[in-house]
């Protein structure tokens, strides 16, 4: 046989092996499962609120009422794990975010009251000042506008007890402050939370991407940026010390935020790793999917899937994603 009619079977094969729909699927190498999805939900106060986000379309703020009956339906859609998010009331901000270790706070009477209700869901609290603080930062802020790493890690280890206290299944420190983990740790510990895990907002970057979120939370910082505590865009050597220093402090789940901007990232991390790997598909990527979608300038549902199995492609094993719901409800 000739070198040409080897070369010619070759490519038949590659061809013969999509030619249906049961051949495609026997021979896909990724496959994106509802287990693979934890949801973000933002809480607000008061009774039968469900408030749409404007820069969010399909995302909303719920009143605690109105979130539990939203809980039930993820369960029964199996989606088995759900990130929370408090809208803060601009009263209850002040510069050193003590709202947000209330032990009678929305986040904590949020969580205390799914876990009663729903045990089987698995909780994730964020651990961070912005929503709470009147300046709008991850952090405590000196007179001059700059970031006190040490103090703002004493506020988060007690916000991060408090939501232990009442339940929580992972903190999730998102600030990017040196040594939190370490310190929450440490504190859940001695606490006796011993199987309360830490997902780690390891490699969070200074992102473009995050605007419709901080619509979300009223939380924009009021004043600069966040770059001097968020990582650069440009860098990717950065992400794997991060990593490795939230490893070596105890992190049970390491995780890349963004996630479409950062595949690259994504990759070189689980490669790097045995934790398990979670990646944040944030508002600004769930925005310009629905905002192209309204236009119909694109598939929504296919552009979606495809989105999402790119992402778990890359390596993550965990996506955060606001498509949870809509997905649970497309592989069903």
């Amino acid at each position: 046989m000739s070198s040409g009619s080897l070369n010619h079977n070759q490519s038949l094969g590659s061809r013969r092996l999509p030619m249906n729909q049961t051949l495609r699927k026997m021979f896909q190498e990724t496959t994106l499962t509802v287990n693979d999805l934890i949801y973000p939900m933002f809480v607000m106060s008061g009774e039968q609120q469900k408030v749409e986000i404007t820069s969010m379309p399909g995302c909303y703020r719920y009143s605690l009422d109105l979130l539990l009956a939203e809980v039930d339906q993820l369960s029964q859609l199996g989606i088995h794990a759900i990130a929370l998010f408090p809208v803060i009331p601009e009263e209850q901000k002040d510069s050193q975010g003590t709202e947000s270790y209330n032990p009678t706070g929305l986040i904590q009477m949020t969580v205390k009251a799914i876990k009663q209700a729903y045990p089987q869901i698995i909780v994730m609290t964020d651990v961070a000042l912005d929503p709470f603080t009147t300046h709008g930062h991850d952090g405590l802020v000196d007179e001059s506008g700059v970031i006190l790493n040490d103090p703002t890690v004493e506020v988060l280890v007690k916000m991060a007890i408090s939501h232990a206290r009442v339940g929580t299944d992972f903190v999730a420190p998102s600030d990017m402050m040196d040594g939190r983990v370490g310190a929450i740790r440490q504190a859940l510990d001695k606490e006796s939370y011993i199987n309360v895990g830490i997902l780690a907002y390891s490699a969070k970057y200074a992102s473009a991407y995050y605007g419709p979120f901080r619509d979300a939370l009223d939380s924009a910082p009021k004043f600069g940026d966040k770059k001097t505590y968020q990582m650069d865009p440009s860098n990717s050597r950065e992400a794997l010390k991060e990593v490795q220093l939230d490893i070596a402090e105890g992190a049970d789940i390491v995780m890349i935020k963004p996630a479409l901007a950062y595949l690259d990232i994504i990759s070189q991390i689980k490669t790097n790793t045995n934790l398990p790997v979670a990646a944040y598909n944030v508002s600004g990527e769930y925005a310009m999917i629905k905002a192209a979608a309204a236009n119909g300038w694109i598939d929504e549902k296919e552009t979606v899937l495809e989105t999402l199995t790119s992402i778990k492609r890359a390596g993550a094993d965990l996506i955060l994603t606001y498509f949870a719901k809509e997905v649970a409800l497309i592989l069903s």
